[in-house]
């Protein structure tokens, strides 16, 4: 089942699995902005990712001596949530424990993702992450909505697109070696030039983006014209820029993270993991970003 919200300039639709975004259709134009999930290159749009972010070493962490098993960025993209709230602007899709997620997750919790539209052409998503249970709760939550490169596939090219990040400053690049973060391979990426897109760049996986909490914008667009995505990220930790190296995939994927995957010399202890989120009982976490359609 699918939620839409719908204004005079887009319609947006929701799949009730994973709350994950599935399109953005201009209605001036008819550009779907949203990857549409093509199998032979990923099989995904825009995922959520709860609770972990990146991959575990061996896919696995431990937690009061015990060992749980999870696979990369964790299982809430893979569940059905509940429809909370549905109107023709907002929508609020939750996702709770069970017993299944007990299993490989041994904390209680509510996961809510809500998407607005703000105005005629914005689209906000919001994770609230509750803690429900009588102790501290350990996690990490994150965005990984894909685009449409190139957008007019008639008459366009994958590098004829660019992204550009503000502030415009040098960023602490975080570094993966296979899927996990190496500090000794850290180093830095200049954003007061444009970044022209180039497959190359992702031979070594994500353009990793250390943003401490600082409130960021990144515009994706067509050189020398006016059709784009413009995400303002409010507070994440780290933004992965992504595509596919070995395969000519026409999408960009554009990814806020509250969380990180594993070091590469991690203890495995979900308490000591890089990144990780800690909140106290009855307590809430939010998170924000928008896009913005042009």
């Amino acid at each position: 089942m699918s939620v839409i919200l719908e204004n005079d300039s887009i319609i947006v639709t929701v799949s009730e699995h994973g709350a994950e975004l599935k399109s953005v259709k201009s209605k001036r134009t008819g550009i779907e902005y949203m990857w549409q999930a093509d199998p032979e290159f990923w099989g995904r749009t825009a995922p959520n990712l709860f609770p972990v972010v990146g991959r575990l070493k061996s896919d696995r962490y431990t937690y009061r001596n015990k060992t749980y098993f999870m696979t990369q960025h964790g299982f809430a993209r893979d569940n059905e949530f509940e429809v909370v709230s549905s109107k023709p602007m907002t929508a609020r899709l939750r996702l709770t424990d069970s017993e299944d997620t007990a299993a490989i997750y041994p904390f209680k919790f509510q996961l809510d993702v809500i998407f607005h539209l703000t105005s005629q052409d914005t689209l906000g998503i919001t994770y609230a992450v509750t803690n429900v249970d009588t102790k501290d709760i350990f996690f990490s939550v994150g965005g990984h909505p894909a685009f449409n490169i190139p957008l007019n596939p008639a008459t366009e090219k994958f590098e004829d697109y660019y992204f550009n990040v503000e502030p415009q400053k040098i960023f602490s690049r975080e570094k993966l070696v296979g899927p996990y973060v190496d500090f000794s391979q850290e180093t830095t990426h200049d954003t007061h030039i444009p970044t022209r897109l180039s497959r190359d760049d992702y031979q070594d996986d994500a353009i990793i983006l250390r943003l401490d909490g600082e409130p960021t914008a990144i515009v994706l667009a067509k050189v020398n014209e006016s059709h784009g995505v413009t995400m303002h990220i409010a507070d994440a930790k780290f933004v992965g820029i992504w595509t596919k190296y070995n395969k000519e995939a026409p999408f960009l994927a554009i990814e806020p993270w509250w969380g990180i995957a594993d070091t590469v010399d991690a203890d495995g202890n979900i308490a000591h993991k890089f990144g990780i989120n800690q909140l106290a009982p009855a307590q809430t976490f939010t998170g924000s970003y928008s896009m913005s359609f042009f």
